[in-house]
């Protein structure tokens, strides 16, 4: 145990080392600054069109906004299995740390790693083997997810009359990125590729990608793609984020059968289904896929990089859905995780207690544990876990 210890606190001394280095943050921080510049650039006098968010008053778009943003997206690792999600165990100082130490010398872990490994891995879909297939979540989490959540995030500040709204998006787009890398990172110190794939590559490109009107008007008319997040929720007393996690929807009709389309719901699973359509712009789905079960490290392949590489272990999971307008008023999801094995998620505009409509959510726990929560008007609502 004191060999272990000792052996931790070299680890952090050799990274406090390494951030403090001239130039540390310099590549990180231009990225940041050029983002920026490119937002105020391209934004465009007059913009009024609106593709995401329109202020519907029910549903899931009801609980958008920037901060439930940055809470479901930052912390949405936690709803894996083998993570805890106190906020106490999670170790952000060095998260911090090592993250932007990656992202501010970025070959340098690359190299590690091996450019070959890298591509193939990260970036390129070479192997359908999920072992090697990280770039699977960076596909749809950060290249179209991420993408969709700038153009969300966009919307939003121009409906609520902000100034500069790309701006304002960029900003709060690149802190639930960035908080999302640094829990994620957690106590690992060491070289990490994964939040350079993230953010240099995927994350940059969504960003890019849905600046376009054209791009954005496909994804929000021709694939209907919505944020369907769940309601996060903080118990204060045992000081954990209950029922958090970023998720999407797209939906598209299927020929030659009315009212029927074909549906996938994402996030930490992959979800296929239908979706039945009924009068009043009500609709009904049905869905069931894979969900990520634990995150593991890949074992060194012999060639010795020492360089963090995590996969994902996967189980099942359904659920059926009911929305209005494209707006998710309620969700029942089952899964054969050991974390939630029911998440029952009630928007606001479904219950009405005479002028309000809060949302609630009910979840059963892996250890039979009831986790209720209560979500109205504040981007994190109150939960609390009951036996």
């Amino acid at each position: 145990m004191q060999a272990f210890e000792k052996k931790r606190t070299q680890v952090d001394q050799q990274t406090t080392e390494r951030t403090s280095r001239p130039g540390f943050k310099t590549t990180f921080m231009a990225y940041l600054l050029v983002g920026l510049a490119l937002c105020a650039f391209s934004a465009r006098a007059g913009e009024t069109k609106l593709y995401y968010y329109q202020g519907k008053d029910y549903g899931s778009e009801a609980i958008f906004n920037p901060l439930t943003v940055i809470t479901n997206g930052g912390f949405g690792i936690l709803q894996i299995s083998n993570r805890s999600n106190k906020f106490s165990d999670v170790d952000f100082r060095r998260g911090y740390k090592n993250v932007t130490y990656n992202l501010s010398h970025p070959f340098k872990a690359i190299e590690q790693l091996g450019w070959n490994n890298f591509l193939s891995r990260e970036v390129i879909p070479t192997s359908v083997k999920f072992r090697n297939a990280q770039y699977y979540p960076n596909y749809y989490n950060h290249l179209i997810g991420g993408g969709f959540t700038y153009r969300a995030l966009t919307d939003w500040y121009r409906y609520h009359q902000f100034p500069q709204p790309r701006i304002w998006a960029f900003t709060s787009w690149f802190a639930y990125h960035f908080l999302n890398e640094v829990v994620e990172n957690n106590r690992y110190s060491g070289p990490n590729v994964d939040p350079i794939s993230d953010f240099y590559v995927f994350n940059t490109a969504g960003f890019i990608l849905f600046s376009f009107d054209k791009v954005a008007g496909f994804f929000a008319n021709t694939l209907n793609m919505r944020d369907w997040s769940f309601m996060p929720a903080i118990d204060p007393w045992l000081g954990s984020i209950e029922n958090n996690g970023q998720n999407f929807m797209t939906r598209i009709k299927l020929p030659y059968v009315r009212n029927l389309s074909l549906m996938y719901h994402w996030g930490t699973h992959g979800m296929y289904g239908l979706s039945y359509h009924r009068k009043r712009g009500n609709t009904y789905s049905l869905a069931g896929g894979l969900v990520v079960k634990d995150l593991v490290e890949i074992k060194d392949d012999g060639s010795g990089h020492g360089v963090r590489e995590l996969t994902a272990t996967l189980v099942w999971t359904a659920g059926v859905f009911w929305d209005r307008d494209n707006s998710l008023m309620s969700s029942l999801i089952l899964s054969g995780t050991k974390g939630y094995k029911a998440r029952l998620n009630i928007y606001p505009g479904v219950v009405k207690l005479g002028k309000f409509s809060p949302g609630f959510f009910l979840n059963l726990r892996k250890d039979n544990q009831m986790v209720l929560g209560l979500h109205y008007m504040l981007p994190v609502g109150l939960g609390r876990r009951v036996r």
